[in-house]
This record gives C-alpha cells, sequence and structure tokens, in this order.
C-alpha cells in the first residue's frame, strides 16, 4: 500500500524536523562521521532501510572503509576497529534508542560522560534523538531507500 508523502504533506514538520538535523550535522562540534555513524547504529536498531542506505552511503562517502562499516551491527565483537570515541557513542546510541528496555542507566551514562564532555554528550543525545524520530517518520510512511537491484 503507498503511504502518505509526510514532506509533502506537513512541510512544516518536515522542516522543523529538518532544522534539528541540520544543528546536529552543523551546529556541534561532533565530527561528521561520528554523527553518522550513530545515525547508521541507530537506524539498523530500528529497521529503517531508508537511513540505513543513506547513512552508509555517507559514511562510504567520508571514506570509512567497508570492513569496518559492515561490522557496525556487531561492533562489540570488533572493537578493535572503533576508537573509544566511537565506541561510546554507539555504546549510548543503543542504550538510548533501546531506552524503554535499559532507562539509560547510570553506568551507560557514567561511561559515556567518561569519553564525551557533557555538551557533547547533549549534543549527541539530540542526534540520537533526531535520528528516532525520522526513522518512525521512514519506517511508517514506507520511505524507500536509494538502492537499485
Amino acid at each position: 500500500m503507498k503511504r502518505a508523502n509526510w514532506f509533502q504533506l506537513s512541510p512544516d514538520g518536515a522542516k522543523a524536523l529538518g532544522g534539528v538535523h541540520q544543528f546536529v550535522t552543523h551546529g556541534t562540534q561532533l565530527p561528521g562521521q561520528l554523527i553518522h555513524l550513530v545515525f547508521l547504529r541507530v537506524s539498523q536498531i530500528n529497521g529503517c532501510a531508508h537511513c540505513i542506505d543513506l547513512h552508509t552511503r555517507d559514511l562510504i562517502k567520508e571514506g570509512m572503509s567497508v570492513d569496518k562499516l559492515v561490522l557496525v551491527p556487531v561492533w562489540h565483537e570488533a572493537e578493535y576497529l572503533f576508537s573509544e570515541q566511537e565506541r561510546a557513542a554507539l555504546a549510548w546510541a543503543e542504550e538510548v534508542t533501546r531506552v524503554s528496555e535499559t532507562h539509560a542507566s547510570d553506568e551507560a551514562y557514567a561511561a559515556a560522560s567518561a569519553v564525551f564532555e557533557q555538551r557533547d554528550l547533549v549534543d549527541l543525545t539530540i542526534a540520537i534523538a533526531a535520528m528516532n524520530a525520522f526513522n518512525r517518520m521512514g519506517i511508517s510512511f514506507r520511505l524507500p531507500p536509494a538502492a537499485k537491484a
């Protein structure tokens, strides 16, 4: 079933979410590759095909190796490929995305705080929240991936 085009039907809503995305990608001190890595991991957890496709392509454009990229879903088993900051961001992204299960535990917060300055951790959390919102829109309205057979 074809679903509504949420960008067309709610341009102000799309613009509002776009503003958060703009802030996260251009208004923070977080490295671009780290943001896209978090966007990818959140999208993998949520199962958003459009966002997985988009952020995989973004990471390739930014120079991430395919070897590293394919191991993002199992980064715990390939920690040596990821920097300390990437590991902390991925762990926090999983914690916040699964907040109904984890309740953003004190242990996870302490671990993330050990690697990120407080402002950066807030901005990272905004990035995670934004991607969760985009995933819910993409999945709900079946935004197609760009990939071709």
